[in-house]
């Protein structure tokens, strides 16, 4: 097959007629989240950006996986039974006893598994090391897909992770050991891991993530005066404008919550050169309100939703003139 080339940072922008999908941790709605299976299947819908999870083994090994902790409502033993109660902390595991476990479905009965009732349950399904979904993007026929990788992190619990400076240069190593350096995005709530980017890989693009304050918000909050995400950075100093904070902090990308996000902010952030990804964006109406608002991107845990969104307004998803075969070949599934 022929070689694809991935599109500059400047081709994830929006255009006449698209507007790019993010598989959120894969397909997360449809096949178990930050799996290779996942990744596979959201590659083989047309799909050409990744967003994955990252945190850190004990030997500091990048290992793909969301939580701090193993999470019993998606993880069993070799045997087969289901964690009870919270599991092994990643940072305290070696990638072996990680490879030890089955993270292919949601366990029955969870809050988890009925907000994903339609996700597939799998059996034999690892946590993989970072540096396989690198190989998976090095296959012949994926070289022009992008990683939106967001590295875990929490100034709150030093614990879960490695210093901040090593964690980075922890992930990058393996970014540029696997030649895929040129077409990742790191992403964080934690700035501090963006402003360390920065410093080590300067060319690489760095994503913040907002959630701002809301009553009953079901995670916590980043973005308030002296918030220690925020890494000393001041609203107040940029007349509360999240854009102007973010282009002052020297990011690229700015990726916020999709309820937070108002034309008006829009406008600003593309007024600084600012690429906008919004995230989770899930539900049909809250899908239409991002592309009249017209994001660069949608990170979405069901990416076959926001395709024939798109496809009902004559659009598409990827910038190219493969396009157009991709969506003769593909099978939306109607989910």
């Amino acid at each position: 097959m022929q070689m694809q080339r991935a599109p500059s940072f400047d081709g994830l922008r929006s255009g006449p007629g698209h507007i790019h999908i993010h598989g959120h941790r894969g397909a997360r709605g449809i096949l178990p989240e930050n799996t290779l299976e996942g990744f596979r299947f959201t590659l083989d819908i047309g799909v050409r950006i990744i967003e994955l999870d990252l945190l850190a083994a004990s030997d500091g090994t990048p290992v793909v996986t969301h939580n701090p902790h193993l999470m019993p409502y998606s993880t069993r033993s070799d045997n087969g039974s289901w964690l009870e109660g919270v599991g092994p902390r990643i940072f305290a595991s070696t990638p072996d006893e990680l490879s030890r476990y089955d993270v292919g479905g949601l366990r029955p009965g969870t809050d988890y598994a009925h907000r994903y009732p339609e996700q597939a349950f799998m059996n034999g399904i690892v946590i993989p090391r970072f540096d396989a979904v690198c190989a998976l993007v090095n296959e012949d026929g994926n070289q022009d897909v992008w990683l939106n990788v967001e590295m875990k992190s929490d100034p709150r619990h030093p614990e879960n992770t490695p210093p901040v400076a090593d964690y980075v240069e922890q992930v990058l190593r393996v970014a540029f050991e696997n030649g895929v350096s040129d077409r990742i995005i790191v992403q964080s709530f934690d700035w501090r891991i963006l402003h360390e980017c920065a410093r080590q890989a300067p060319g690489i693009p760095r994503s913040y993530l907002t959630y701002a304050p809301k009553p009953d918000a079901p995670m916590a909050d980043n973005i308030y005066e002296e918030s220690p995400w925020m890494d000393g950075l001041s609203l107040a100093a940029h007349d509360h404008s999240l854009p102007a904070l973010i282009a002052a902090g020297g990011g690229q990308v700015w990726s916020p919550y999709h309820e937070d996000l108002t034309a008006e902010d829009l406008a600003a952030a593309r007024d600084l050169d600012l690429v906008v990804n919004v995230w989770t964006v899930n539900e049909p109406g809250d899908i239409d309100r991002m592309i009249d608002l017209n994001v660069d991107g949608i990170i979405t845990d069901y990416p076959g939703r926001v395709q024939r969104q798109l496809l009902a307004r004559n659009m598409t998803w990827w910038p190219d003139d493969r396009q157009d075969m991709r969506i003769a070949k593909t099978a939306v599934p109607m989910l």
